[in-house]
């Protein structure tokens, strides 16, 4: 460990906090337990400790940590899991006043907890409490919103500036309308959220300055229709490592096509409005956003086989993405047919979707590639959000 002050990135995961901070001229060390992420992290130039977060002794790193980052793992929390963490609530609760009051209770917390890994919520306040950095930036699943006011609050007696809300990744030009709970503090100066830089409906230029960007769409992330860019590679994950499919489907050969006239929609598994709201017709009954194509048929990306699946133009953002134990559903359908070919979603797609750089290294099985994609955090959205918080950062070309 360098004897100059580093960036502590906790679950550090397959680098999305750390792409973010290379924007910025930056670089973190990371904390991660996972071996397939730890591989990707390493394959992308970051440095990681693999260790298990809440068995790591924060004291190691008394006096060399100026930023912590932290984004605990949000299963638990999350509407897609099974949110044991709604049972264990209060207990996560008990356990950030029991280490603000001087006392780790954690180990007895964590076994009368539904689900063990609720409790991670609170590792950040345990390492901020121990080491002291100038700022932090912590990430999760809006459930979580009441646990980062609490949080809050014993930062700010602490001498911390704070901020805690819920920030829209398409307001910062994530072609997702991925909605998260962020806490950001800092010693150094008074802490306001990201300006954005994009919003759904932006509007004419006035006196004030000019209008935000409009939300950025997949079509445009992912640069189908667009004569000046090549032709996407034709990957399927096919392979094990979820690698280049050699010989192409016929279906697949077709949404090629489409990609070059432009004529998609997106369908993923949760029931969203394009802000990233709940909708509140039934999707049983409620009829399908239409979306007329240049030519051809209307293709579909979806997210499970769940009937109220959310349905999304091409020329919006995507909803949150995720993927898990099903990431194999997730799939192109050809909206024109009976019984239509699914053709499975790459890796390079759903890493575009979340804004990582082309090419980044993913490392493990598919569906280990997947999970990272999903759990991280998008490195533009990173940026955005650290770029206001960590003082004398100079970018770099992304």
């Amino acid at each position: 460990m360098t004897t100059q002050p580093v960036i502590l990135d906790l679950f550090a995961g397959p680098g999305g906090w750390s792409e973010g901070l290379r924007t910025l001229g930056l670089r973190d060390v990371g904390i991660e337990t996972d071996p397939a992420a730890c591989a990707t992290r390493a394959a992308a130039g970051h440095t990681t400790i693999r260790a298990d977060v809440a068995a790591y002794p924060s004291t190691a790193l008394l006096r060399k940590v100026s930023g912590l980052i932290a984004s605990p793992p949000c299963q638990t929390f999350s509407a897609a899991g099974l949110r044991a963490g709604n049972a264990d609530r209060d207990l996560c609760h008990q356990g950030l006043g029991d280490l603000a009051r001087g006392r780790d209770t954690r180990a007895a917390l964590r076994v009368a907890c539904t689900d063990p890994r609720s409790l991670l919520v609170v590792e950040p306040l345990r390492y901020a409490l121990d080491l002291r950095p100038d700022w932090i930036a912590l990430e999760e699943v809006p459930a979580v919103a009441p646990l980062f006011t609490h949080t809050a609050g014993i930062l700010r007696e602490h001498g911390y500036s704070v901020w805690t809300g819920v920030l829209n990744a398409a307001d910062y030009g994530v072609p997702q309308t991925r909605r998260r709970a962020f806490l950001l503090a800092s010693r150094t100066h008074a802490v306001a959220p990201p300006e954005p830089t994009h919003t759904k409906d932006p509007g004419p230029d006035t006196l004030f300055g000019p209008a935000l960007k409009p939300w950025v769409s997949m079509a445009d992330a992912l640069g189908w229709g667009a004569s000046d860019r090549p032709t996407p590679t034709v990957t399927a994950g096919g392979g094990k490592s979820g690698g280049p499919e050699p010989f192409p489907t016929a279906a697949r050969k077709a949404l090629m096509d489409a990609q070059r006239r432009g004529s998609w929609v997106l369908h993923t598994n949760r029931n969203q409005q394009p802000d990233g709201s709940r909708q509140t017709t039934d999707p049983h009954s409620a009829p399908a956003p239409t979306f007329t194509a240049k030519a051809g048929g209307q293709w579909i990306l979806r997210h499970s086989n769940r009937a109220n699946a959310t349905v999304r133009r091409a020329d919006e953002p995507a909803a949150t993405l995720l993927f898990g134990r099903a990431s194999n559903d997730v799939s192109w359908y050809p909206d024109d047919s009976t019984k239509p070919e699914p053709v499975r979603i790459t890796i390079a797609e759903a890493a575009t979707l979340q804004t990582f750089r082309a090419g980044y290294p993913f490392q493990g099985t598919k569906t280990k590639q997947f999970e990272q994609i999903g759990n991280a955090v998008p490195p533009l959205l990173a940026t955005a959000t650290l770029r206001a918080l960590v003082p004398a950062t100079v970018e770099v070309a992304a």
